[in-house]
């Protein structure tokens, strides 16, 4: 899955279980049933589940361009910062 992939799963999964909430509690509050609320819900948490876990095809939209082995050797490694400026601190 790519970034923008986790993106739409994250944002998807968000708007489904909100959705179905509503949808619970108002259905649960007309019937006045929490159990109907509960399975309502339930089942909104299932299907949000089926539909954002997997790695479903339309998450790899934009996948990423790995660096090939040998052109990655051609560059080289970044330092980091504080490693290749040392200085001596003077005592007085």
């Amino acid at each position: 899955m790519d970034w923008q992939g986790q993106k739409l799963a994250e944002q998807l999964m968000q708007l489904m279980l909100v959705f179905f909430a509503v949808v619970a509690f108002i259905v649960g509050y007309v019937l006045g049933s929490f159990q109907t609320m509960l399975l309502i819900y339930g089942a909104g948490v299932v299907l949000t589940s089926l539909i954002t876990v997997p790695n479903w095809p339309f998450f790899n939209r934009h996948p990423l361009n790995w660096l090939d082995p040998s052109e990655a050797e051609k560059h080289p490694k970044p330092q980091p910062a504080g490693a290749g400026s040392k200085k001596k601190a003077s005592k007085k």
